[in-house]
């Protein structure tokens, strides 16, 4: 199943010209700057707007075109914005209910002890809408969008309006969604961490165009990516977290790979972890008597074109998994790296963050 979509939206400095096909596979991310025409595209998509000239096609359900137009609400789409958009005269339980109770029982998809079991919501369904937290409306907005069983879930830069702490705290939540969803998920936003964590495929837009469209391990295998622009290269490993323990650090465990976290006491059979190229050092020796806790073992595949000084290392783990290192020109040259060489990759474990 595709979602097909052609749109031409002219405004004042603005014009949206699009022709694409996007996957429907998981979670796919509209990553571009602000102003690049992400949230335009994705009301396009959800039916709040309608636009001479404009096609969506989702499957075999023709949503618009020039003689034919499907509102919202008959599009049966599940949508949460930067702002959670509960219903304040209603308590948690009702909003959580709202679209539940208006889904004819053969179209649930999900039960509503399901929703709560999945968004970890169970001690807040008795609360006033204004007691809860900013990370905690963004969670009842993503159960009460869930249990209206949408055939499709828009996200538009849903942790935008949240603190740090509460946008770590809220991922790995909407990672369960998306796992546990079965339906296609589009994620609108601008950071490239959110990407890194959460997404399958990503449509890269510039000035109301999209330039192209990958999965995300295409992505991360350009040094020239996007992606990198802010916060510069990172590798995305695939594994399993496990609790802190008495030391106070959290496991990820990759296949063979097994790294220590700080700060992290939580549970999952599946998860990604984030690691930035800058944060990896390169080791000739095994080392010893050292700080670090984190000592990898690498082959190197690929030394990327120095920039600005600085060298991106592409290696390869024990059990396949791909890591990038950032070094400077110097340091590559004084070690002697190479493709094929073998070395250790030094990761603090203060620098990881699930």
């Amino acid at each position: 199943m595709t979602l097909s979509l052609r749109a031409h939206v002219a405004r004042p400095g603005f014009l949206l010209d699009v022709n694409a096909c996007l996957p429907t596979q998981g979670v796919t991310a509209l990553f571009g700057r602000s102003g690049c025409g992400k949230t335009t595209l994705l009301r396009l998509i959800a039916g709040l707007d309608r636009h001479s000239g404009s096609q969506v096609n989702f499957g075999e359900q023709v949503w618009q075109n020039e003689h034919h137009f499907v509102p919202l609400e008959r599009r049966r789409i599940g949508m949460v914005f930067q702002e959670s958009s509960l219903l304040s005269h209603l308590g948690v339980r009702d909003n959580l209910l709202y679209g539940y109770q208006r889904t004819p029982p053969a179209l649930r998809r999900l039960e509503f002890e399901d929703a709560l079991d999945l968004l970890g919501i169970h001690d807040l369904v008795d609360r006033r809408v204004d007691q809860l937290s900013g990370g905690q409306r963004q969670r009842i907005a993503l159960g009460r969008a869930l249990l209206s069983s949408p055939q499709m879930l828009l996200l538009d830069e849903p942790l935008s309006a949240l603190d740090s702490q509460s946008k770590r705290d809220i991922l790995p939540y909407i990672e369960r969604l998306a796992a546990h969803a079965g339906i296609p998920v589009f994620y609108v936003t601008h950071a490239a961490d959110e990407i890194e964590r959460l997404a399958d495929n990503i449509v890269f837009m510039q000035a109301g165009r999209v330039t192209h469209i990958e999965t995300l391990q295409q992505a991360l295998n350009r040094p020239d990516s996007p992606l990198f622009q802010d916060d510069g290269p990172a590798s995305v490993l695939q594994g399993r977290l496990e609790p802190a323990g008495a030391d106070g650090l959290g496991v990820f465990r990759a296949g063979m790979v097994t790294l220590k976290l700080a700060g992290i006491d939580a549970a999952t059979s599946s998860a990604r972890l984030r690691i930035r190229a800058r944060d990896v050092s390169l080791a000739l020796d095994p080392p010893q008597r050292i700080s670090i806790l984190n000592h990898l073992p690498m082959t190197i595949e690929k030394l990327h074109k120095p920039v600005a000084g600085k060298v991106v290392v592409r290696g390869r783990l024990a059990g396949g998994q791909p890591l990038l290192a950032e070094i400077s020109a110097w340091s590559c040259t004084e070690l002697g790296l190479a493709p094929g060489l073998a070395v250790h990759a030094l990761i603090k474990a203060v620098s990881l963050f699930n």
